[in-house]
């Protein structure tokens, strides 16, 4: 293995890449591990079906059905997978203790402090969202746009309360808290007003945002969605209504998920025209097949090209980078560890890529030149450079990763009944 990368980072020498000062830097980029992979959504907090526009589809053995299951998961996914993390939490799964349940309007820090102690535990940061779907008060598939305003007021009341547990966890772990705003609020046939629940929307999230925070510890983001089941025709959180919110609400981020669009558009292609405007951006990273279905991120070519303008854009300090999707399909330490790997993968190939000469050949209109260097990259030993990634973090390599995935499932996963 030493051979290979060594002869591998003589390579990348010869392109004026130096691999183990990139090796360095990847170490220390978070990416947002989220907690709802394990349990297929399901959470602590109630016990009706997923709802909002969204589904968990599969039913392979082993789905956590505790915090302390849930947790454990995680932490076996910490170790099968290199760099740095942070955890992402829904409002959903807060833990209740010895004081019983309260309802998701009432929300307060303590319900989230062992997700607190977990992240300090692994010097991890939290992120945070609040869960405006699978619950009694969704009336008629409307929450923070209902025209009915005992219902938007509850949603409001939640949203205040996640500001506050936001705020919370970045005091505490000393890492700002993203706190995405994303809603399944829509209608299945075509309405007769547009513009209605928009307004209702918008107002809503203004009044969350009216909590007080402060805006270095809590970065609060709003998420677009094209469609989901049940919600066809309409979403009320469509692309422009979102990024028109972010862009003039100041503090407020736009969050992207590559999910979240129609089939011809790549987020990859937005990242680099939304970095021209705001100082820092949020993504969701996913994997549709055909809809929002998300799947198991993968090495794949949208993957690659969403990491490789993060790089380009010299923006690895702007983009706030969460895991979103969830397979009950398949193993689900598998999902989430193949999920994580993937993108530090794709953000490798990213930084080992000598975007500067790449650029100014493009500047230059030595376009016949770019096409070449860009085909000859493709063959250069990355899989030599990773392997020597995730030896020096301490995590197993390719062909280790399976070997002790089907350990946990044997010893641990295959025991929940």
């Amino acid at each position: 293995m030493c051979n290979r990368y060594e002869s591998a980072k003589k390579i990348y020498a010869k392109y004026g890449i130096d691999t183990d000062s990139v090796i360095e830097t990847l170490k220390k980029i978070p990416v947002s591990l989220h907690c709802w992979q394990g349990d297929d959504v399901k959470g602590f907090d109630q016990d009706g079906p997923l709802t909002g526009g969204i589904q968990t589809t599969g039913n392979y053995p082993g789905k956590a059905r505790t915090p302390e299951e849930l947790i454990a998961d995680m932490e076996k996914v910490l170790t099968l997978c290199p760099g740095a993390k942070k955890i992402n939490v829904h409002a959903c799964y807060a833990i209740f203790g010895e004081d019983g349940f309260v309802d998701r309007n009432k929300l307060e820090p303590r319900h989230f402090q062992k997700w607190v102690d977990f992240a300090k535990k692994h010097g991890m940061g939290l992120d945070f969202n609040p869960t405006f779907f699978s619950h009694s008060k969704v009336k008629d598939g409307l929450t923070l746009s209902s025209p009915d305003k005992e219902t938007r007021d509850f949603w409001i009341e939640h949203g205040k309360a996640c500001i506050r547990i936001s705020e919370y966890f970045a005091k505490e772990t000393g890492v700002p808290c993203v706190m995405n705003i994303w809603t399944g609020d829509g209608y299945k046939d075509i309405p007769a007003d547009r513009m209605g629940p928009r307004v209702r929307y918008k107002e809503s999230i203004e009044a969350i945002l009216s909590e007080p925070f402060d805006k270095n510890l809590v970065k609060p983001c709003v998420e677009s969605k094209v469609f989901g089941i049940g919600v066809e025709a309409y979403t009320v959180g469509s692309a422009e209504f979102s990024l028109s919110f972010a862009a003039m609400h100041d503090g407020c981020l736009p969050l992207m998920d590559n999910g979240h669009y129609h089939p011809t558009e790549v987020v990859s292609d937005k990242i680099p025209a939304l970095l021209a405007f705001f100082p820092e951006i949020a993504l969701h990273i996913t994997r549709p097949i055909r809809w929002d279905s998300d799947h198991t991120v993968l090495f794949d070519d949208e993957t690659k090209e969403m990491a490789k303008e993060i790089v380009r854009c010299n923006a690895l300090d702007r983009v706030y980078m969460a895991l979103d999707y969830f397979d009950a399909s398949i193993n689900r330490i598998a999902a989430w560890s193949i999920g994580l790997r993937s993108w530090q993968k794709a953000l490798l190939m990213a930084m080992l890529t000598p975007n500067a000469s790449l650029k100014k050949m493009q500047d230059e209109n030595k376009l016949s030149n770019l096409i070449v260097a860009q085909e000859s990259i493709k063959t250069l030993p990355f899989g030599d450079i990773w392997n020597e990634y995730c030896v020096r973090c301490g995590v197993p390599t390719e062909c280790e990763l399976w070997l002790e995935i089907e350990k946990y499932e044997n010893e641990v996963l295959s025991k929940r009944v």
